[in-house]
């Protein structure tokens, strides 16, 4: 089989590998769809280093596949797993962190949270942008049959953590939510808040994204290079501010505009990765009662639960995916995605 290989330094080989052979407790996933995250870039961009990384996720010591959004079928079962767990032709996604399986975090769905360290497959361990991935069968989500391969990579990372913040904070119909950053995680935010039910206020210094986020449901778009946000939120909240607000950019200026365009006792999500923020803690949420939390990915179980609701509700998340690639466009396809100016974008291997 083939699989795509960050070298570090915006280098990539497409390499061939054996074909995988599942082990007692893994399966064979063939890949269907593979997702590009924008976490990817990181490893993309860096030089390539080997051993272990900070908060407890595992480095591999030699370049490993890449893409952690693998969605495919089942086309091999190890030894020991049960006709229950998996079975050949299963259509499923992967929750694609592997812990040691007993801890209080791993067996709460939380993988990513192992007390003893976690892989993340792409990273620490062969990722999806090949052929066949091989994981652990307690990795497995089912793929509802309503929902096609693409969607499913989104929601194995990008939308299932733009669900997962959501549910951290409690979003409810009658509520104002501002989200800033309208890239994949953002953009899958603005459409699953619509399809809760709640008001959307969408931010973004693209015109583009903004333009892509009024396609996607919000009901108010602001361009933060145009206007102050803060008070461009508070002008749509009669005052007061969003009842919740998201920061899916990682950028220190929306951070702080986020805690402060935040309506005394709401709550402000941070979900962008990295980078640093500065906050007056009195004026910006001491005196205001705010409540300040960050939500990461999600667990096994959200993102079934996450499935289940796209499906459900019907929401078209396939329309993120503005660019598909095949596994010999994959240096092409990240050369434009390291632009970060279009959307979502998805290796098809197979």
């Amino acid at each position: 089989m083939r699989g795509v290989v960050f070298l570090g330094d915006r280098q990539i080989e497409v390499r061939e590998f054996p074909d995988p052979e599942p082990g007692p407790r893994e399966v064979v996933l063939e890949i269907k769809a593979s997702g590009m995250c924008g976490s990817d870039l990181k490893l993309y961009r860096n030089t390539w280093t080997s051993g272990a990384v900070s908060g407890g996720i595992k480095r591999s010591d030699v370049p490993v596949i890449a893409g952690h959004e693998p969605c495919g079928i089942v086309v091999a079962v190890g030894s020991a797993v049960t006709p229950q767990e998996a079975h050949i032709g299963q259509r499923v996604m992967d929750h694609h962190y592997e812990g040691c399986g007993t801890c209080k975090h791993c067996s709460a769905g939380w993988a990513q949270m192992c007390l003893d360290g976690a892989i993340v497959f792409g990273s620490g361990g062969n990722g999806g942008h090949a052929n066949y991935m091989k994981v652990p069968v307690s990795t497995l989500v089912p793929l509802p049959d309503a929902l096609s391969f693409e969607t499913g990579a989104a929601i194995s990372c990008g939308t299932g953590t733009a669900y997962g913040a959501l549910k951290r904070l409690s979003l409810h119909g009658e509520e104002t939510i501002a989200i800033f950053g309208q890239g994949p995680v953002g953009l899958s935010a603005t459409q699953l808040a619509k399809a809760m039910g709640a008001r959307v206020i969408a931010l973004d210094i693209s015109p583009e994204r903004c333009e892509r986020a009024r396609e996607f449901g919000a009901d108010e778009v602001i361009n933060p290079g145009n206007n102050d946000p803060v008070e461009a939120i508070r002008e749509l909240t009669h005052g007061e501010g969003a009842h919740k607000t998201m920061d899916c950019s990682s950028a220190p200026q929306a951070r702080r505009a986020a805690v402060q365009a935040t309506r005394s006792w709401g709550t402000a999500c941070y979900v962008g990765e990295g980078g640093e923020v500065t906050l007056e803690v009195s004026p910006d949420m001491l005196r205001r009662q705010i409540t300040l939390m960050a939500s990461w990915t999600f667990s096994k179980n959200i993102q079934a639960e996450c499935a289940e609701f796209v499906a459900d509700r019907k929401i078209d998340v396939e329309r993120l995916f503005t660019h598909r690639w095949t596994l010999d466009q994959a240096d092409e396809a990240y050369k434009l995605f390291d632009k970060q100016v279009d959307g979502k974008a998805v290796i098809l291997p197979n």
